[in-house]
């Protein structure tokens, strides 16, 4: 029974982990997957869903930020450097396949943030968010 319960407080805490690491705050959620894949008490697969799952749901809910900031201030107030018109300019060109790089450090979360903000529909982007981290998160678990 204990075995039980601290296995589903470590898949709980890889949730976590993995959407506080996919939302605007800093995180590591790669280091505690590695760590749980090596421990051996759970299937691969469970671990993959799980913190995709996690990331998954931090990565829209910047997608959601960015929607509602879309409402309250429009593009032309908000892009002063050519830098961010940039950004912008690629995604729109880009589109929603865009978020399949969300998995990136730094400029990942911005990305999810701008894709709501742009519009980008909420199944497209989910789905796009969705196989860029699981991807992210297969490729560190065929390392553990």
């Amino acid at each position: 029974m204990e075995k039980a319960r601290d296995a589903t407080v470590e898949l709980w805490a890889l949730f976590a982990s993995a959407f506080v690491s996919a939302s605007l705050l800093p995180g590591g959620s790669e280091a505690l997957l590695y760590w749980l894949a090596g421990q051996g008490r759970h299937e691969t697969l469970t671990l993959l869903l799980v913190a995709g799952a996690g990331n998954t749901l931090g990565g829209m809910s910047s997608w959601g930020l960015g929607r509602l900031l879309a409402w309250r201030w429009p593009g032309h107030r908000l892009l002063r450097r050519p830098a961010q018109k940039s950004a912008l300019a690629r995604l729109r060109r880009w589109g929603s396949p865009a978020l399949l790089l969300s998995w990136l450090p730094v400029v990942g979360d911005p990305l999810c943030l701008a894709a709501g903000w742009l519009r980008v529909g909420f199944w497209p982007a989910l789905l796009f968010v969705a196989v860029g981290k699981l991807l992210r998160y297969g490729v560190v678990l065929g390392m553990a």
